[in-house]
């Protein structure tokens, strides 16, 4: 089985645990903040087992950055919690992220040649990047119509925002794991690495967010 092909058949299990949360949310039991802090936890788990693992020298040359990431990841759980005790809240944020990390990898795979920061990420395009806007900034104005019932232009804003921010999240723990000098955080779903290269989107996302709403 293919990379690609494993990353698709994972992406649509992912997107089936959340039809399924949005199902049990509509019956009353809460589960989105929940699972948010499932993986939130599971992602601070997996840098913490990746800095015991490091080599040493890498430890002891990028002390700082390591341990400050993972504060981040600590603080982010947090972060998932206050944000998801809003359940349309937390679905339109999900939405954006995950609309542009697909629409990133799928049109910078097909069509992506200028690379943004290739020293930070080898896989990361313009075209990628720019399709990941859009992408998100559709599905930011689908959510207006479809789940609270009424058209919100500002929701365009709303999902260049989150869009942007939740790509350079993504490059941000690029560059974690190039200083970790490791390929992905960990194994955990095949084609997509571990929790934190799948959810990295939140890193700048959700503690923002959570500012706001204090």
């Amino acid at each position: 089985m293919s990379e690609t092909t494993k990353r698709v058949l994972v992406a649509l299990g992912m997107l089936g645990i959340v039809c399924i949360a949005g199902v049990m949310e509509h019956f009353g039991i809460h589960i989105v903040r929940w699972l948010g802090v499932f993986i939130a936890v599971g992602m601070v788990y997996e840098m913490i087992n990746r800095l015991s693992n490091a080599k040493r020298e890498d430890v002891v040359a990028h002390g700082f950055l390591f341990f400050f990431f993972l504060a981040w990841l600590i603080m982010l759980i947090a972060a998932v919690y206050f944000v998801g005790a809003s359940v349309p809240n937390m679905l339109l944020l999900l939405s954006i992220i995950c609309a542009a990390d697909i629409g990133a990898w799928f049109f910078g795979k097909l069509f992506g040649a200028d690379k943004m920061w290739e020293r930070v990420s080898e896989h990361k395009t313009w075209v990628g990047q720019i399709a990941g806007v859009i992408c998100g900034a559709i599905v930011a104005l689908s959510f207006g119509p479809l789940v609270v019932g009424n058209y919100l232009p500002e929701l365009l804003w709303v999902g260049i925002a989150v869009a942007l921010l939740s790509q350079y999240g993504d490059l941000t723990a690029s560059w974690v794991k190039r200083k970790l000098g490791i390929k992905d955080f960990g194994t955990i779903l095949p084609g997509h690495g571990g929790l934190i290269d799948r959810f990295d989107g939140w890193i700048y996302v959700l503690p923002l967010v959570w500012l706001m709403m204090a």
